[in-house]
């Protein structure tokens, strides 16, 4: 398949008309056409689509309700990147001191309790990377003044990515006491409960870093369901649409918020975001089937 040509922002707009699409505001359109692309704006109108060979658009799509869905879908990403500090400080902390209470300040290093050791190795270099390139003042002054020491647990999880940090929660023995210790204050009653959970809640995280799309997307990683939660949950039968969308995904870190701070905003946040706009279709993230109705979100 030829490359096709590149489109200036009249002819894009010329292009979108053709299809369907409608315009009350074509100046307006052009600014924002040259800051957010036509290309990064199409998973926003996908759905609005007759036709998704042909790209014609059903009748009365406006160019300025696709805008609505991006703008939403932003503030969206921004409440959510908050739950994740929330999330991602706690488990750190959590995974700090309870297993520096019994194996010490250079726990990391221990592969005995570690499952995997090939993975042990693999995650000690890249926490050790991530070390090494942070640039924050306790690194840079630890560095300076022990160049040949190993960082203490407390110093070097710092430097951690969320990432690193579920990989490093994952490969730790399941018998150990304190991977239990860490779940359970977290509101959850099996480690393996919440390694599943910080891989997805990882990829939401990863989601957001790069700006991309929460909006009507499939969930490539997804939390597992909990058979007996410790704190309010879903209750009733969540359908195949709201596992595969975002619902599943967000609730399970709005869970973990609960049991963090049951004083935290975040369901506040978003509820506030969707009456603030009604017309916005929230069942793309799967929020239907009287979801408001469930424990989690009353």
């Amino acid at each position: 398949m030829p490359n096709k040509p590149s489109r200036s922002i009249a002819e894009q707009i010329a292009l979108l008309k053709q299809r369907g699409m409608i315009f009350k505001d074509e100046a307006k359109a052009s600014l924002l056409l040259i800051n957010i692309s036509y290309y990064r704006l199409k998973g926003y109108w996908w759905d609005m689509q007759s036709d998704t060979v042909n790209h014609t658009f059903n009748p009365n799509s406006y160019f300025e309700d696709v805008i609505q869905r991006y703008f939403f879908d932003r503030q969206l990403r921004l409440i959510l990147f908050d739950a994740i500090e929330l999330i991602e400080i706690a488990l750190r902390t959590r995974m700090i001191y309870f297993l520096a209470q019994t194996y010490g300040g250079l726990w990391y290093l221990n592969d005995a309790i570690s499952e995997n050791p090939i993975i042990h190795i693999q995650t000690l270099d890249t926490l050790k990377i991530e070390f090494e390139r942070s640039k924050e003042i306790y690194a840079t002054d630890f560095k300076s003044r022990h160049p040949n020491s190993d960082p203490d647990v407390w110093i070097i999880l710092e430097a951690a990515s969320f990432g690193t940090l579920s990989k490093m929660y994952k490969n730790l023995k399941h018998q150990l006491p304190g991977k239990a210790q860490i779940a359970n204050s977290l509101g959850l009653n099996l480690h393996n409960e919440l390694s599943g959970w910080l891989e997805a809640i990882s990829y939401i995280r990863n989601i957001i870093a790069h700006h991309s799309r929460i909006w009507s997307r499939e969930m490539v990683k997804k939390p597992m369901r909990l058979a007996n939660p410790r704190n309010q949950w879903l209750q009733f039968p969540i359908t195949r649409v709201q596992t595969e969308k975002a619902f599943l995904n967000i609730s399970a870190m709005l869970y973990l918020c609960n049991a963090i701070d049951p004083n935290n905003n975040i369901k506040d946040k978003i509820l506030s975001l969707f009456n603030e706009n009604p017309t916005i279709p929230i069942y793309k993230l799967g929020f239907l089937n009287n979801w408001q109705n469930e424990p989690l979100w009353r």
